[in-house]
């Protein structure tokens, strides 16, 4: 499903249903179909349009909003074999654990606060008219090492740019898992019609900024002393890359 496709849903019945999953992330279908008290053979066959058209899907016993539809693509790294694919809200609790560890050891601020945001909201993918988000994990044998994340703006004129946050768990980095997260991420992007994505780190994270810098990101503004991090003031760096 792409980020327009959802305002094509004419039928009310099944706008009803898409919202309904969009807002809690993962639901049973037989709960969806009580709770918005629809009859059993209508509500089966407004999901099979759904599902046919792809807008939601099923994952195990519960249904989802299907934003994306890559169900994972294997890469050879530096000694490790790993995948990359959409990410599930079975991945919530565990993708929340890693991005707070990445923030912790780089003091990434955005990615310490999207990891709040999902925690509270206990949804991981958006797709509404509010706000939209995307998620992609990099798994190594179904354990779940690293993702990329992209704040999909639904304001007009901020709908060419996107936000994206990147982390891999330390054990994993040089092995190329960031650098494909990235092109993942990226190509997405285009993909989906975005032209320039945004990247704010604190100036201490010379890592980040180094890993973003060698694959074509550049430096777009400073804001001094805009964080504070451990009794210090920090600068933020502000980095951007055009697709």
């Amino acid at each position: 499903m792409e980020l327009a496709q959802r305002d094509s849903i004419e039928n009310r019945d099944r706008q009803d249903i898409y919202e309904y999953v969009e807002r809690r992330g993962s639901i049973s279908a037989e709960a969806a179909c009580r709770d918005l008290g629809f009859d059993e053979e209508a509500f089966g066959h407004h999901l099979a349009v759904l599902r046919r058209d792809g807008y939601v899907r099923v994952d195990g016993d519960d249904l989802e909003i299907a934003f994306d539809t890559d169900t994972g693509t294997v890469h050879e790294g530096d000694g490790v074999r790993f995948t990359i694919r959409t990410a599930r809200q079975a991945d919530l609790s565990g993708l929340v654990g890693i991005i707070r560890q990445v923030a912790r050891e780089g003091s990434y601020i955005e990615a310490e606060t999207v990891a709040d945001l999902i925690d509270y909201e206990e949804i991981l993918l958006r797709n509404n008219s509010a706000e939209s988000r995307m998620f992609f994990v990099a798994c190594v044998e179904e354990q779940v090492v690293g993702w990329v994340h992209l704040d999909l703006p639904e304001t007009e004129k901020l709908r060419h740019t996107a936000k994206l946050t990147l982390g891999v768990l330390s054990e994993y980095r040089g092995r190329g898992i960031g650098t494909t997260l990235l092109e993942k991420g990226s190509s997405w992007a285009r993909e989906n019609g975005f032209e320039k994505l945004y990247n704010s780190l604190p100036a201490t994270n010379e890592e980040a900024r180094s890993f973003l810098e060698a694959h074509g990101w550049y430096t777009e503004a400073t804001r001094e002393n805009h964080y504070r991090i451990d009794g210090e003031y920090v600068d933020e760096v502000m980095m951007a890359r055009s697709l």
